[in-house]
């Protein structure tokens, strides 16, 4: 199993970009693991919020493959324990899925259609974080997962 994270933008906040970073070149020693970058949306004062949300939708199906499962990293989708989580991993690995797409949306969250297109969503949290630190978080809980799976130290209950 491949796993993706789409996101709209770069990272640009150095610190967030050097964990990430790390959490990655760690990740890469469990899974296949990739990037995907979204360019940001030009103008964003001259349209709606709704037409941002369905320009930035277009590009994020265009990424998706239709074998692809693909989960959303939004507010409104179930939370997990790292334990569950790391038994929802799992269960994505042993489901024979050949990509694991998760997506973190723009400032406005996501179209319908990619909501649509969606086999799920997770909540990191019931709180709101900028969309680069989310990436971090992500990365972390995802290595952190790995390492639970295959009973390593790095996760204490």
């Amino acid at each position: 199993m491949k796993i993706e994270l789409a996101v709209i933008g770069k990272t640009s906040i150095g610190y967030l970009k050097q964990g990430i970073d790390e959490y990655i070149k760690r990740l890469k020693h469990y899974v296949p693991f990739e990037t995907k970058y979204i360019d940001d949306i030009k103008n964003t004062k001259n349209i709606s919020e709704d037409q941002q949300k369905r320009t930035e939708g277009a590009k994020i199906l265009s990424l998706l493959d239709k074998s692809d499962f693909v989960v959303l990293l939004d507010e409104h989708g179930k939370e997990y324990t790292s334990m569950q989580y790391s038994s929802y991993i799992q269960k994505r690995m042993l489901s024979g899925a050949k990509k694991v797409v998760f997506v973190i949306g723009g400032p406005y969250g996501f179209s319908q259609e990619v909501y649509d297109r969606a086999n799920d969503k997770i909540s990191f949290s019931k709180m709101t974080f900028n969309h680069e630190m989310i990436r971090l978080i992500f990365t972390e809980q995802l290595y952190r997962a790995y390492t639970i799976i295959n009973h390593e130290p790095y996760h204490h209950e």
